[in-house]
């Protein structure tokens, strides 16, 4: 895994920061995903991240996180894949408020770590295709996330 975490503004600390790498390899595994898969987290601000979800996204409102799939739709590097089975697959990135996250675990009277830990989880099923949009889509998608965080030890 290459994980790369932009933290400027210090919003969470190195113990946090580490425990950020360690769910993140834990998911990546529970994935199946490849050793050389890149990823960037970004922790932001919610100021910056309702900065964001305006411009990108034409929603005038703070969010918890944003995910930027790098392989998204028609534009799959599939074919790049297969001609180059070591080529570095990059997720993409997640712009993550740790702002919104604490709000939530109030909100929702989880654990910091808890709140932090899904929102890491949900951005990291977005890069890899997953969504909840249709009924569907969301039963599989929220099952495996809950299903992680629960063998990660972060139960509801």
């Amino acid at each position: 895994m290459d994980l790369e975490i932009y933290n400027d503004d210090n919003l969470i600390d190195q113990d946090r920061e580490n425990w950020v790498k360690d769910i993140v390899q834990f998911t990546f595994n529970k994935l199946d995903l490849k050793d050389n898969t890149q990823l960037s987290i970004h922790f932001v601000t919610k100021d910056k991240i309702h900065e964001i979800n305006k411009e990108y996204r034409d929603t005038d409102r703070a969010t918890d996180v944003i995910s930027f799939a790098i392989n998204d739709g028609e534009d799959s590097l599939d074919y790049l894949e297969e001609q180059i089975p070591d080529l570095p697959v990059d997720l993409g990135d997640l712009f993550i408020s740790v702002e919104i996250v604490d709000e939530h675990a109030k909100d929702y009277e989880h654990s910091f770590d808890r709140e932090l830990g899904y929102t890491i989880v949900h951005g990291i099923l977005h890069l890899n295709g997953y969504d909840h949009i249709k009924p569907d889509e969301e039963k599989v998608m929220i099952g495996l996330q809950e299903k992680i965080l629960s063998a990660y030890g972060l139960e509801k």
